[in-house]
C-alpha cells in the first residue's frame, strides 16, 4: 500500500494516476483489511485531492462486486443516487420505482444508512418510516419480493460487507471519497439499464465512460436534485443519454410537458418524505406527483418502454390514478414483512 500512496499522495501537481491493475490491487488491500486505517484514510484523501480517474473507480467497482451478493434480474433498471441522502428535496425515485414496476419494468434501488458529507434522509430511513426495517430483512426475502413485484431494494452494506467495515473511516474523514461514486455503480441485480445522478456537470463524461465500460447499453446520467437521479419540475435539468454506446446531451424542460411546478421551501424529514410517498401513491395532486410523473416518463422513455416523454407521462398518470403503483408497493411490503405467500 505504501508504494501506491507514494504515487497518488504527491499533491495535486505531483500525484500520478494509477493504472487499472494498480488501483485494483489497492482496492483489494483496502476491502480485505490489509491496509491500515491510516493508510486507507490517506489513500482516500489523496485520491480526492488528485481526483479519481474512471480507470481507478472502475477497479474499485470490480473489487466491490467480487465481494458482493448478486441477484440478476433480466432487463431491469438500476436507479442510483447519492447515499448521503436528501435534505432539500423529495425522494421521488422511491414512488417512481413502483410506477415503473406496475408498467412491467423491474427496478433496483439501493442505499445505506446516511453518510458524509450531507448526512441527509436516505431511502433506508424512508422505508423504515413506511414500515419496512430493510436492514433486518434477509436477502432471500428481498429476492422473493423482486420475483413477485419486480422491485428489489438492496441494503448495500449488508450485500457488500467490506463497505460496512469501512464506514467508520468514512465517518471520521467526513468528506466524499471514491466510494461515494463506487457504491452507486455496483449493479447488484446486473441491471441492463441505469439512471444515475451526479452533482457536478464535470462528472458527466466520466460517468458515461464508466457506464459504457460496465456494459450498460442504454441509460441516463442526470444532474438532478441534490446530485440525485431525480429531475427537477421547477427548472430544466441537464442529462446525458446513453444509447448503444453513444451519448448525447438533453435538457429536460417540465414546462414542455405541462408539469412545471413551483416547489415550496421544505426541510425534508424522514416522516415528511414517507408521508409524501403515501400521498403520491394514493393519487393526490401536488408538485410531488408531477415529479413522479416526469421522472417515471424519462426512465420509461430512455429504455424504449414508451416512444416519447409525453406518452410516458400519460402512462405514469394512468398507473397512479388507477392505484396500481400503490398496489405494487403494498404487495412488495407484505412479502417483505412475510404476511403473504
Amino acid at each position: 500500500m505504501f508504494n501506491l500512496l507514494k504515487e497518488v499522495g504527491r499533491g495535486k501537481k505531483g500525484a500520478k494516476d494509477l493504472s487499472y491493475d494498480q488501483a485494483l490491487q489497492g482496492a483489494e488491500w483496502i476491502l480485505d483489511g490489509q491496509s491500515t486505517p491510516a493508510q486507507t484514510g490517506a489513500f482516500f484523501m489523496a485520491e480526492r485531492i488528485k481526483m479519481e480517474t474512471a480507470e481507478e473507480i472502475l477497479a474499485f467497482v470490480h473489487a466491490c462486486q467480487d465481494r458482493s451478493l448478486q441477484y440478476s434480474i433480466d432487463s431491469g433498471l438500476d436507479c442510483a443516487g447519492p447515499y448521503d441522502g436528501r435534505r432539500k428535496s423529495f425522494m421521488a425515485t422511491l414512488p417512481v420505482a413502483f410506477v415503473l414496476t406496475a408498467c412491467g419494468l423491474p427496478v433496483t434501488l439501493h442505499g445505506s444508512a446516511t453518510l458524509p458529507p450531507k448526512r441527509g434522509v436516505t431511502l433506508i430511513n424512508i422505508l423504515e418510516a413506511l414500515g419496512v426495517s430493510i436492514n433486518q430483512v434477509a436477502p432471500e426475502i428481498l429476492q422473493r419480493g423482486a420475483d413477485h413485484t419486480g422491485f428489489l431494494f438492496v441494503p448495500t452494506e449488508k450485500w457488500c460487507p467490506p463497505l460496512h467495515t469501512l464506514r467508520p473511516i468514512r465517518e471520521e474523514i467526513g468528506v466524499r471519497t471514491v466510494l461515494n461514486t463506487v457504491e452507486k455503480l455496483l449493479r447488484f441485480s446486473n441491471a441492463s439499464y441505469m439512471a444515475v445522478g451526479v452533482f457536478h456537470m464535470t462528472a458527466f463524461k466520466k460517468m458515461i465512460s464508466l457506464l459504457t465500460r460496465l456494459g450498460i447499453q442504454q441509460g441516463v446520467v442526470i444532474q438532478g436534485m441534490e446530485g440525485s437521479e431525480d429531475v427537477y419540475v421547477n427548472r430544466t435539468t441537464r442529462t446525458h443519454l446513453l444509447r448503444k454506446g453513444k451519448s448525447e446531451s438533453l435538457m429536460i424542460d417540465p414546462k414542455v410537458l405541462g408539469l412545471y411546478s413551483e416547489m415550496p421551501e421544505v426541510q425534508w424529514t424522514t416522516d415528511l418524505q414517507a408521508q409524501t410517498v403515501w400521498e403520491v401513491l394514493r393519487g393526490r395532486p401536488s408538485p410531488y406527483r408531477n415529479m413522479v410523473l416526469l421522472n417515471s416518463a424519462l426512465r420509461l422513455w430512455i429504455i424504449d418502454y414508451v416512444s416519447s416523454l409525453e406518452e410516458g407521462v400519460e402512462r405514469a398518470a394512468t398507473i397512479l390514478d388507477q392505484g396500481l403503483a400503490l398496489q405494487q408497493f403494498e404487495k412488495w411490503r407484505q412479502i417483505i414483512l412475510q404476511k403473504t405467500d
